[in-house]
């Protein structure tokens, strides 16, 4: 984990959602889904009528997933996820969101380095992700990551007013 710094909190750690902390997921995605609603892919509706079991079974099957702590209160998430239109070697960063009083922390910033270690490991070599044009802290965000922006549009699935950019970033073998 990288030292504390300047925009770093010493208390911030991210670790991956587990079984033991599938509860703590949930309530940080459905705070990011009722602070954040027009940058995720679902609703918070849709998010609400999933059961415990559902969310469990997320946590067990689904995509590579980690929560940010501060201390001991979770503040942030993000997600890795390999869709079937992807090569082998690419994934998609999804579910990125840190809590209000959290940004600047640094939270984002290991968020993101854990997914990447991930892709890594996996042998992925190109991450890409979907940001709303209208989140200009989060395209900043992940241009100071190297991100680059390909020019491709889309919108969201349930919302077309919503227009998203899409992003990846090449990385470099570990």
């Amino acid at each position: 984990m990288a030292e504390a710094g300047p925009g770093l909190h010493p208390g911030v750690r991210v670790e991956p959602v587990t079984d033991a902390t599938w509860r703590a997921y949930r309530d940080v995605r459905q705070a990011a889904l009722i602070d954040s609603p027009r940058a995720f892919w679902t609703t918070w509706a849709q998010s609400a009528a999933r059961t415990d079991d559902d969310w469990r079974a997320l946590v067990a099957t689904g995509p590579a997933l980690w929560l940010a702590w501060d201390l001991d209160r979770p503040v942030g998430t993000v997600g890795l996820v390999h869709g079937d239109d992807q090569a082998d070697d690419e994934v998609y960063l999804v579910g990125m969101w840190v809590t209000g009083g959290a940004r600047g922390s640094g939270a984002a910033g290991r968020l993101v380095d854990a997914a990447l270690d991930r892709a890594r490991a996996d042998g992925r070599r190109r991450v890409v992700l979907d940001v709303a044009r209208e989140n200009s802290r989060a395209l900043r965000f992940y241009l100071r990551r190297g991100f680059a922006l390909t020019g491709e549009t889309g919108t969201m699935p349930w919302d077309p007013t919503c227009v998203e950019e899409r992003m990846v970033l090449d990385l470099e073998p570990s």
